[in-house]
């Protein structure tokens, strides 16, 4: 039986953070994991460029990104470690899929039309300053997941919808061309929320600068939890935890016992004070000893660098056969 290949990667626009490690990072690594899975992940430099044009930030994002992984116990010996610039079929590979991609498609992308509502909200032209980079992104992210052929892909369920893309992508490639990709499938984490929430309440985002970084020093990462939102109930007061950004970041750390037993302290009515130091203590207890590794694979960028060219080329090992199907499915051949 062959194994199931699962990819998912992390756009390069700053630092780690726990929605990541939540949503994408930890399922991801536990899937490589499994002897049956062949993992493939990677460092999203090209996406960061739809929204960043800071290119330093954009360099050390990737360095950030790169020792997180490493740091959180992935095995690049055995899973597929690359950055995504360093494989150049799949930008090639983008513009063969855009070339059959349906506008439509794109037009109904979430973050294009949010963009354009928002636009229109502010009374600005609707393509007010959307790049085709943003437009078609989701085009972009078809060819990270069709160049390997995953199976599944790891994905909060905000971004379903873009594995929904790229089986559409890939079903109309196949229809004209042969069967040259499989059809990939979110995997989403049931016992996780659909969104890890911010300190504010709203979705955990670079973009709300709500984010709780992920290796904070144990004091500012006690900081940040203490500005966590919350109401003005008392101590003694019932609280909802189902409406509580605090009770929702412990059920993504927490086994279902300790859910359960923070679930009774709500209805007891736990001070938001105790309820966040416990959250601290928790977070903190996982992620101490990955937070040291860290720390010294910063110190040792060479060695990042290393690594992350072994994953190139073994990347390239699968990219490189499959372009060139590709390219002769289409037409684009040597002369005989």
């Amino acid at each position: 039986m062959s194994k199931q290949r699962v990819l998912t990667g992390i756009t390069t626009t700053g630092t780690p953070h726990l929605g990541n490690y939540v949503g994408a990072i930890r399922p991801a690594i536990q899937a490589s994991q499994s002897a049956n899975v062949q993992s493939f992940y990677f460092l999203a430099d090209f996406h960061a460029l739809i929204k960043c044009q800071d290119p330093d930030l954009v360099h050390q994002s990737t360095r950030e990104i790169a020792a997180t992984w490493m740091a959180l116990g992935l095995d690049t010996d055995n899973a597929i470690f690359y950055r995504q610039s360093d494989v150049p079929e799949i930008p090639e590979l983008c513009w063969v899929l855009t070339c059959n991609a349906a506008k439509g498609l794109m037009n109904r992308a979430h973050a294009y039309k949010a963009s354009v509502d928002a636009n229109l909200e502010a009374g600005e032209d609707t393509d007010y300053g959307i790049t085709m980079g943003l437009y078609s992104y989701p085009i972009l992210m078809a060819a990270d997941i069709l160049m390997f052929n995953a199976n599944k892909v790891p994905v909060g369920r905000d971004q379903i919808q873009h594995i929904e893309m790229a089986r559409d992508i890939a079903a109309r490639f196949n229809h004209h061309y042969g069967e040259h990709f499989v059809l990939p499938e979110a995997q989403v984490d049931d016992n996780v929320n659909a969104v890890l929430q911010g300190l504010d309440g709203r979705k955990m985002s670079k973009s709300y600068g709500n984010t709780i970084p992920l290796f904070l020093p144990e004091k500012q990462l006690k900081k940040s939890i203490n500005k966590i939102l919350t109401n003005l109930l008392e101590p003694g007061q019932a609280k909802d935890p189902d409406t509580s950004p605090v009770f929702q970041i412990w059920q993504a750390f927490a086994t279902p016992e300790q859910t359960a037993q923070l679930r009774q302290q709500f209805a007891e009515g736990i001070a938001w004070g105790e309820a966040k130091r416990q959250l601290f203590e928790l977070i903190n207890g996982q992620l101490a000893e990955a937070r040291d590794k860290y720390e010294s694979l910063l110190a040792n960028p060479v060695h990042i660098e290393e690594v992350l060219q072994k994953g190139a080329a073994k990347a390239r090992a699968y990219s490189q056969p499959l372009l060139e199907k590709v390219r002769e499915a289409v037409g684009i051949r040597k002369i005989k």
